[in-house]
C-alpha cells in the first residue's frame, strides 16, 4: 500500500510547474477513481456492450448489467484508459467522452468538475503523461481490496492536505482507530453475525470517503461471508461524498444509500434506523450554518433529534451524538449500537442544566451509554488532543444494564517508526485485542472502571452569604447619590443638599441609619417612595465585614452577590441514595451535605434552594488519576549539583 500510494503520488510530480500544490488533488483523486472504475469494468467491457446495445432505458440497462455482472454501474464508451492512449491527438475529446459515458450513478466526475480538469491538463501538455502513468496501475479489486482502496484514497487525501497546509483530519480517521471502533461496535453481536443469511445495516452520518463503512463491511464479511450488508452514509463535502459513493458502487452497494448534505441541517434518511451507526464528527466546528434548522427541530421536543438539549454553537459534536442515538434501531426491532469518536469536551463541558449537561443526562437516564474508551494521545493526523470512543446500546446485556464502563487505553499504543503529521502512535492488532478483551471482561481493574449511571449525576447548589454594609453621608458617597439614575425622579440636588447636613458618622446597622436619616429628610420636607429609599440606602452603603447583616424585609437577609458561591454535590454522597429526587430525598441530602461540608467554614451562609440544578458529567481523567509523590528534595539537589559540576568542568576546558 505504501509503495502504491507513493507511486500514485509520484504522478503528481508531472504536474509540478504548471499546477500549484493545492491543485494536485483535483487531478490525482478523480484519476485514481477513474482507474479503479476502469479496472472493474474492463473484464466485462464486451459483455456490457452487448447487453445494452439497442436498450434506451437507463433503468433497464442498469438492471441488465447488474443481473449479469453484479455491477451497479456501466459505461457506454468503446474506450478504456489503455485504448485511449492509441490516439494522442484525440485524447482530450475521447477522455471527455469516456468520462461522460458512465451511467448516472457515477456522479463523482461532476463533483470534481473533471471535464474542466481534462481541458486544463491538455492545455498545459500534461494530459497524455498522466493518463499513461495511471493506465499502468492495476487497481482491480482482485489486486487491491476494497479496504486497501479506501486506505489509498485517504492516504492520498492526507498527503495532498499536508502539501497544501489543509486540515487532513477533516477528511478521515486513522484506520487503526476505526478498527478499534468497529471491533467494539460489533463485540456484543458476535453470535448473531454468523447466522446464515443475516442482514445488517450500517450508517455513518459523517461518511467522509467511506473509510468507516468500508472497515465495518470488512469486519462483518470476515465473520460471515454470506452476510447481506447495506451501507448508508451522508457527507457534507462534495468531493468526499463523490469518492465515498464511487467506492461503495465498486463494492456493489446501492448508490442511493449515499447522500450529499449537512446531516445536522437535514437528515437525508428521515424515519430510518439502523443496526449499527458509527461516526467521527468534526471537533470544535461551529454548527451556525445549521442553527435555524437545529433549533426548529429542538422545539419539537423528543419527537425530533435534538429534544434533550443543544450545546454551544461553537461545537456540534454532541448534536451528532444525539443524531446517532435517534438512528439506532428501536429495542422492539432488535435494537441498535453506536460507536462514535469525539474529543474530551462532551464528557464534561457545560454546567448543570446546560445543553451539554442535559444531553448527558438524557443519554445516561435512558441507559444508552454502554462504554467510553480513552484513546492514546497523538493518534490523529492533525491533533494531539485526547480522544474517546463512546459506545451506545439500547439493548444492553443484563449485566451492563444501568452501568457504564470506562476503559483507559491512553497508555496502550505502539510508537510509529515515522510520524505522519501529529500522528506518532498507532493501535496495533495486539493493542486492539487487549482493549476488546478488557471490554468483554467487564471487570474493574487499573484500566477499567464500572459505574452506575447515577454516579455521574450531581446537584449544583447556590450558597449565599449575607450582605454587610456600613452607611454614611460622606461627600464621596453623596457624589454617587447625585448621579444615581434610579433617583432621577426626585430632586437629587435638593436630596444631596439635605443629606449633607446629616453629618458623616458611620453606621453599621441599616435599620438604625434608615430611621435617623428618614427623620432628617422628613424634617426638611424631603419625601421618598419605599423603592427610592432602598436605592438611597445602597448608594450610601459600603461593604464592611464588621457591619450587621442587611435585612431583606422578609425576615431574612440580603445576599451579597460578590460572596455568592456554588457547590457540586454528587449523587450518592456519603452513601445517600443515588437519585435526582425520585423519592423526595434530594433536599435532605443537600442539607446534610451543607451542614457537614459548608457551614463549619462559613457559619452565616445559607442555601438558595430555588437555584438548585441537576447536572451530569463524566470526569474520566479523575477516575484513573494515580497520585505520584514529588521527588525528595535531596535527590533533586544531588541532580542539580551534578549538572553544576558538569558545567564548571566544561567552562574550565574552555578557559584552558
Amino acid at each position: 500500500m505504501s509503495k502504491l500510494s507513493s507511486f500514485v503520488w509520484s504522478i503528481a510530480d508531472q504536474l509540478r510547474g504548471p499546477f500549484q500544490q493545492h491543485e494536485y488533488g483535483s487531478v490525482i483523486l478523480p484519476m485514481t477513481i477513474l482507474r479503479r472504475l476502469d479496472a472493474i469494468l474492463e473484464p466485462h467491457k464486451e459483455q456490457i456492450a452487448g447487453l445494452i446495445d439497442g436498450v434506451d432505458s437507463e433503468m433497464r440497462r442498469a438492471a441488465l448489467v447488474r443481473q449479469a455482472t453484479g455491477l451497479r454501474f456501466y459505461n457506454t464508451s468503446k474506450f478504456t484508459l489503455t485504448t485511449l492512449l492509441a490516439d494522442p491527438d484525440g485524447l482530450e475529446a475521447n477522455l471527455t467522452e469516456y468520462v461522460s459515458s458512465f451511467s448516472s450513478a457515477i456522479d463523482v466526475f461532476d463533483r470534481f468538475k473533471f471535464t474542466e480538469v481534462i481541458a486544463d491538463l491538455a492545455e498545459k501538455n500534461r494530459l497524455f503523461i498522466v493518463v499513461e502513468r495511471f493506465a499502468t496501475v492495476d487497481l482491480h479489486p482482485d489486486v487491491l481490496s476494497n479496504s486497501d482502496m479506501g486506505d489509498l484514497f485517504e492516504d492520498l487525501i492526507r498527503r495532498f492536505a499536508e502539501a497544501s497546509n489543509a486540515t487532513a483530519g477533516d477528511h478521515f480517521t486513522p484506520r487503526d482507530a476505526v478498527r478499534l471502533v468497529v471491533d467494539l461496535l460489533f463485540a456484543e453481536d458476535s453470535d448473531g453475525l454468523v447466522d446464515k443469511g443475516v442482514i445488517r445495516t450500517v450508517y455513518d452520518p459523517t461518511a467522509g470517503t467511506g473509510g468507516m463503512l468500508s472497515l465495518a463491511e470488512e469486519h462483518l464479511l470476515a465473520q460471515n461471508p454470506d452476510a447481506r450488508l447495506r451501507l448508508y452514509g451522508q457527507e457534507i463535502n462534495p468531493q468526499s461524498y463523490a469518492i465515498c459513493k464511487s467506492d461503495l458502487l465498486a463494492k456493489g452497494q446501492d448508490p442511493d444509500n449515499i447522500k450529499l448534505g449537512d446531516t445536522l441541517a437535514e437528515d437525508k434518511f428521515p424515519g430510518r434506523t439502523f443496526d449499527y451507526c458509527l461516526s467521527n464528527p468534526p471537533y470544535g466546528v461551529e454548527w451556525k450554518a445549521a442553527e435555524k434548522a437545529v433549533k426548529d427541530e429542538h422545539k419539537l421536543g423528543f419527537s425530533g433529534r435534538f429534544g434533550p438539549g443543544l450545546p454551544g454553537v461553537g461545537d456540534g459534536q454532541m448534536l451528532f451524538l444525539l443524531h446517532l442515538a435517534s438512528k439506532m434501531r428501536p429495542r422492539g426491532e432488535g435494537g441498535g449500537r453506536v460507536g462514535v469518536v469525539m474529543n474530551g469536551s462532551p464528557l464534561f463541558n457545560g454546567g448543570a442544566e446546560s445543553g451539554q449537561s442535559e444531553i448527558r443526562r438524557w443519554l445516561l437516564e435512558s441507559d444508552l451509554v454502554e462504554a467510553i474508551v480513552a484513546l492514546p494521545n497523538d493518534m490523529f493526523y492533525n491533533t494531539g488532543i485526547s480522544t474517546y470512543v463512546w459506545v451506545l446500546d439500547n439493548t444492553k446485556a443484563d449485566e451492563r444494564r444501568g452501568k457504564v464502563q470506562l476503559i483507559d487505553t491512553s497508555q496502550r499504543s505502539t510508537k510509529m517508526r515515522k510520524s505522519l503529521g501529529s500522528k506518532r502512535v498507532e493501535i496495533s492488532d495486539d493493542d486492539r485485542k487487549a482493549v476488546v478483551s478488557t471490554y468483554d471482561a467487564f471487570e474493574t481493574s487499573d484500566t477499567s472502571k464500572i459505574f452506575d449511571n447515577e454516579d455521574f449525576g450531581y446537584w449544583t447548589i447556590t450558597v449565599e452569604r449575607p450582605l454587610r454594609l456600613n452607611f454614611a453621608c460622606s461627600p464621596e458617597r453623596l457624589a454617587g447619590v447625585r448621579v444615581e439614575p434610579k433617583l432621577k425622579a426626585t430632586d437629587r440636588g435638593r436630596l444631596v443638599e439635605v443629606l449633607a447636613t446629616f453629618g458623616d458618622e458611620v453606621y453599621r446597622n441599616q435599620d438604625d441609619f434608615a430611621r435617623l436619616v428618614g427623620k432628617h429628610l422628613g424634617s426638611h420636607g424631603v419625601t421618598l417612595t419605599l423603592p427610592q429609599r432602598r436605592v438611597l440606602w445602597r448608594a450610601l452603603g459600603e461593604r464592611d465585614e464588621t457591619a450587621d447583616e442587611v435585612p431583606d424585609g422578609k425576615g431574612g437577609f440580603e445576599p451579597d452577590p460578590k460572596l455568592r458561591d456554588t457547590e457540586n454535590i454528587p449523587f450518592g454522597w456519603n452513601d445517600t441514595p443515588k437519585t435526582a429526587d425520585a423519592d423526595g430525598t434530594a433536599r435532605e441530602v443537600i442539607d446534610a451535605y451543607f451542614d457537614a461540608e459548608v457551614r463549619p467554614h462559613v457559619p452565616d451562609a445559607w442555601i438558595d434552594h430555588t437555584k438548585t440544578k441537576v447536572g451530569y458529567e463524566i470526569p474520566f481523567t479523575r477516575h484513573f488519576y494515580t497520585y505520584a509523590p514529588p521527588r525528595p528534595l535531596e535527590e533533586i539537589d544531588a541532580d542539580l549539583n551534578k549538572v553544576v559540576a558538569e558545567i564548571m568542568q566544561l567552562l574550565q576546558e574552555v578557559e584552558a
